[in-house]
């Protein structure tokens, strides 16, 4: 029989006790048809063959109600599968005639053992993880919610004027770079670099790439001026796009590309593999 094809509920051991009480059965029916398919041999007088004939039939009798008896023992310790079975008509599966070619239903049994036994764990994890939950947030109302500020919110709402003081001192900072600034929506302020449009040279896409990347980087919410100059003077870095070796191989092209990659740090220039 095929690993996983019994239900959960079965003893196993038993299991494997009745089937050798089915087979010790079946040897002392097959004892009894041969008792009496032999009849009366082997003995001189009538009377001789008689009382061994029917000597030997009720040991086989007797045989047949003793293993009788004992396979009805172990079904009881067996166990019963459930009726209700979570498979539904996948059982029909189990009566294919090929099972060793194409084994659909254990496998269907073992993935669902599987998936019983995750859900359980997954239920036992979750619990644990609330207790903790409920712990640490009892721990912190009782020991440092009294010393704990109340998180601010972190928009800040800058005058016009502080805007466009910021955006000219970075222009002038920045004479070779063109910085616009618009407000389409009346006070709400918008930095115009076009930094989205694909271009048509893998040089400029990747240094697209890193320009998205910088943006998410350079984030600092209640010192937006510092945000904004910190981004431009790394943007900057790549007006020797063409002209910086690459710091950590000291090559100008690495497969036809120049140091495309800026640090955020030290704005040194690095090709994609070297920064690694």
């Amino acid at each position: 029989m095929a690993d996983g094809v019994l239900s959960p509920g079965v003893n196993l051991e038993a299991f494997s006790h009745a089937i050798a009480a089915i087979q010790a059965l079946r040897s002392s029916v097959t004892r009894v048809f041969d008792c009496l398919k032999d009849g009366m041999r082997n003995k001189e007088t009538l009377e001789g063959r008689e009382k061994g004939f029917v000597a030997a039939f009720q040991e086989s009798l007797h045989s047949v109600s003793r293993d009788l008896g004992e396979l009805e023992r172990l079904s009881n310790l067996v166990g019963k599968p459930s009726e209700n079975h979570p498979l539904h008509n996948s059982g029909l599966l189990s009566l294919d005639p090929v099972q060793d070619k194409t084994p659909l239903y254990s496998q269907l049994l073992q993935a669902y053992k599987w998936s019983n036994k995750l859900q359980y764990h997954a239920g036992l994890a979750s619990g644990l993880l609330n207790q903790q939950s409920l712990k640490r947030s009892a721990n912190q109302m009782g020991v440092s919610a009294k010393r704990r500020p109340k998180a601010q919110p972190t928009t800040l709402v800058l005058p016009a004027q502080y805007v466009d003081d910021v955006i000219n001192r970075i222009d002038r900072m920045f004479p070779e770079m063109s910085i616009q600034l618009s407000r389409p929506n009346g006070t709400s302020a918008m930095l115009l670099l076009d930094i989205w449009s694909k271009s048509n040279y893998q040089v400029f896409q990747k240094v697209t790439d890193h320009a998205t990347t910088a943006l998410l980087h350079y984030q600092l919410p209640q010192m937006p001026d510092v945000v904004v100059r910190s981004f431009m003077t790394w943007l900057r870095s790549y007006i020797k796009l063409f002209q910086a070796p690459c710091q950590r191989c000291g090559k100008f092209l690495q497969d036809g590309l120049p140091p495309t990659w800026r640090d955020f740090r030290t704005l040194e220039a690095f090709h994609d593999t070297c920064r690694q």
